[in-house]
């Protein structure tokens, strides 16, 4: 069994970036709500334990806590924000609110040398951390010493060195700590004694073996959008059973420029793996017509795609409903989805906060009952960067590894109103083009996401000699670590002026181009 940290949630938004750390130093992390944390612990058996931020405060009655196991199984603990409040409250300290809060930057004084804080800090040592509290520690629990203070944590990294049990105020797992990585890296690999050999080649031996085990002798059927989640799930399931998988293709009319002749010769030509490929792009801009709701607009998709996503499962004997069989085939038992770890994460409603469903803007459907189909998701404990990892492992060209997120819905929320097979194809053009220039300029990589957006403006304008009524184009690229917050990328003006250029002329229907540099707080990075 790989070695594993348990990661005990209580609602922190930055819960997914202490998993990433974690990984990043070549250990497995899991994310638990704190309510199932006794049947992880069963199911995983860790080696560590991390206890996450949250929004509660432990001074009220019916907050959340952390098993009683965690602090008498003799793992090391590692308790942060109000992971540290619930450890000093449960374990005999004093937590009380009403005190100085902490928000933002702050200073952190070392106080005592600890295991936690070899070769990032040493006593006297000052630096900067992320801070996000109301309530503090006023009282130790035996056992405890202070290892670390801030001008409103008198108590902001404590120490019991003995029972491998560490706590700190602040956030390691964000960029504006600096130094939080090496930190958690301590505790992982110097204090939890785990040799860091968790890596995408030990990831993929051990999900081929699963899928096999799971699969058996049946037929799985997955869903390509074009997109990389679903590419590497399709390649590394294809890499486990063979041609017990089908893929099914099909093509919204949403799609960027060439997008379905490129899958299509992927998988077919590259991978020789048996797929079927479905145009119904007529259907979905009838099914589209007069609607500029985007929640509508996203739904109808979402239906859309799952009838025929159906028809033709039933046409390869992929649904148990009756006359489902196609002639001489055998029923598909299994369908496969790319879903990943964060997709898992927003899913599950940790505290009863906000983040109880996959946000539509991602998700173009659920799993319907009349499929009757058992889910294969060998993706769902990965990262999006993990799975370019994976897809390199496998073996996926470069170019298609690396490509932007798209969502599900495709270009039909790059259009706000109503949306047409014209408009369509004018932002099909000026997305490529806009690509194009960034690929160019040696941008594209430094980028999380770009993407052109036809707006529902037209403006008057002159062009040459004859006077235009036309659409607005808006461009749009963020920069972003985890797809959970971003900001606008500054891009030089002589590459937004040569996009801008070559649309205006390249692009018939658009005679104005602008540049949004919104920044997206933790949610959403698409446009909306």
């Amino acid at each position: 069994m790989t070695d594993t940290v348990l990661i005990i949630d209580f609602g922190s938004q930055v819960t997914q970036l202490i998993a990433r750390r974690v990984r990043e130093q070549g250990v497995y992390s899991e994310i638990v709500p704190f309510s199932t944390a006794g049947e992880a612990l069963e199911r995983l058996k860790p080696k560590a334990v991390i206890l996450s931020g949250g929004p509660a405060s432990v001074t009220e009655f019916g907050t959340p806590r952390a098993p009683d196991w965690v602090f008498k199984a003799g793992l090391p603990v590692l308790g942060i924000c109000y992971g540290e409040q619930t450890m000093v409250a449960q374990m005999g300290g004093g937590v009380e609110g009403g005190h100085h809060r902490e928000f933002g930057r702050a200073e952190l004084t070392i106080t005592a040398d600890t295991a936690l804080f070899e070769g990032v800090w040493k006593t006297g040592d000052t630096d900067t951390v992320w801070m996000s509290h109301g309530d503090r520690v006023t009282r130790l629990p035996p056992g405890f010493k202070v290892v670390g203070v801030s001008e409103g944590a008198p108590f902001a990294a404590i120490a019991d060195e003995a029972r491998k049990l560490y706590a700190v105020q602040f956030h390691p797992e964000v960029a504006h700590t600096p130094r939080g990585g090496q930190l958690i890296g301590n505790f992982v690999r110097r204090i939890a004694g785990l040799p860091g050999d968790w890596s995408m080649a030990h990831f993929r031996s051990s999900e081929i073996a699963k899928i096999r085990a799971q699969v058996g002798q049946g037929r799985v059927i997955c869903g390509l959008s074009g997109g990389v989640d679903s590419a590497v799930a399709a390649v590394l399931i294809h890499e486990a059973v063979g041609d017990q998988l089908t893929c099914i293709f099909v093509d919204h009319g949403l799609l960027r420029l060439d997008e379905a002749k490129e899958v299509v010769s992927l998988f077919r030509g590259h991978f020789n793996i048996p797929l079927v490929h479905v145009d119904a792009s007529a259907r979905f801009l009838q099914a589209l017509e007069g609607q500029s709701d985007p929640e509508v607009k996203r739904k109808t998709i979402g239906a859309l795609f799952i009838d025929v996503f159906d028809e033709e499962a039933r046409k390869l004997g992929g649904s148990s409903s009756p006359g489902a069989s196609g002639a001489g085939a055998a029923p598909a038992q299994f369908l496969a989805q790319g879903t990943l770890y964060p997709d898992v994460i927003e899913s599950v409603s940790f505290t009863g906060g906000p983040s109880v469903t996959i946000k539509s803007h991602h998700n173009v459907g659920g799993l319907p009952e009349r499929m009757n189909l058992k889910l294969v998701e060998p993706l769902r404990e990965l990262f999006k960067d993990e799975v370019r990892a994976l897809g390199r492992e496998l073996g996926l060209p470069e170019p298609f590894i690396g490509r932007h997120p798209f969502p599900g819905p495709g270009l039909a929320i790059r259009i706000p109103g109503e949306i047409s097979r014209e408009k369509l194809d004018i932002l099909r053009k000026a997305d490529a083009i806009y690509l194009d220039e960034i690929r160019k300029a040696g941008l594209y990589d430094r980028i999380w996401q770009a993407f052109a957006v036809l707006l529902p403006v037209r403006t008057v304008g002159v062009m040459g000699d004859a006077r235009t009524y036309d659409h607005v184009c808006a461009l749009r690229a963020v920069t972003s670590t985890d797809g959970m917050t971003a900001d606008y990328f500054p891009f030089p003006y002589e590459v937004l002026g040569r996009t801008a250029t070559r649309i205006i002329n390249e692009v018939s229907g658009i005679n104005r181009v602008v540049y949004d540099i919104t920044s997206k707080p933790p949610g959403t990075i698409e446009w909306e």
